[in-house]
């Protein structure tokens, strides 16, 4: 392994691997082509925007879009400073550093089913040192969090169909089932984020989903939802924003 950065791997094109890398690197692709498993795992580390964090097969790979929105601060959308945050379903505990490390006036709850990937997330809040900032705590969605509220809610949750489930390669098979599975159509996990947040957020307050390349089907569940959809490197229907006010009225 290099271990260099990634800016500095952009600089190193002209690099010339010693015999020790030489051989490192053949055995990652030896074991990569054997065994299917995906590249962070078989070296633990994956990366999320420009932030490193350490996985295992206990934690889906961090890959989200809702990253790249944290890149600019949610703004437009979110014009006020965030003091209270929550990030549901947190596996590896990635977009709950980053909303740490993106409003640093924050404290951020961060909850998952699994206390196996609890134990990853820790590992990674330990690292970037934001034990008195992010709580991790095991949860169901928004079970145990009783009436906290707060002003941003965001929430990568298992969003693959049943369908897409069957056909997947076997390199997202080795990731946890639980964590990427969404029911028949993917939206298991979004009808519950809908139908409690709007308890959680402050006067304001704002949620963010990600749920992949389905913007049709998200509109069609919920036809009377005035969705945002971010425009991201994927296009403009894998995350959308709902203002609080927005869910209250769409009950009435």
């Amino acid at each position: 392994m290099l271990r260099i950065s990634h800016e500095e791997f952009a600089r190193s094109a002209d690099y010339e691997l010693i015999a020790r890398e030489r051989h490192e690197v053949q055995r990652l692709i030896d074991a990569r082509v054997r065994t299917r498993r995906p590249l962070a795992y078989l070296i633990h580390e994956a990366w999320l925007s420009d932030y490193r964090f350490y996985v295992d097969e206990r934690v889906v790979v961090p890959r989200s879009f809702i990253a790249e929105l944290l890149r600019e601060g949610l703004r437009p959308w979110v014009s006020r400073p965030v003091r209270r945050a929550l990030d549901l379903c947190t596996g590896s505990g990635c977009l709950a550093i980053l909303l740490a490390l993106t409003f640093p006036g924050a404290t951020v709850d961060a909850t998952d089913i699994s206390s196996a990937a609890l134990a990853v997330a820790r590992r990674n809040v330990k690292a970037y040192r934001l034990r008195r900032r992010v709580r991790l705590a095991q949860a169901d969605l928004f079970s145990g969090l009783e009436r906290r509220q707060y002003d941003l809610i965001v929430s990568n949750p298992p969003y693959v169909s049943a369908a897409a489930m069957r056909r997947l390669p076997p390199e997202y098979r080795r990731e946890p089932r639980m964590s990427l599975a969404g029911g028949a159509d993917g939206l298991a996990f979004v009808r519950r984020i809908l139908s409690g947040a709007a308890e959680h957020l402050r006067p304001g307050g704002l949620l963010v989903v990600e749920v992949g390349h389905n913007r049709r089907g998200v509109e069609r569940a919920f036809p009377r939802v005035p969705f945002i959809w971010a425009e991201t490197s994927a296009g403009d229907d894998c995350v959308f924003l709902v203002y609080r006010d927005a869910l209250y009225n769409t009950r009435q």
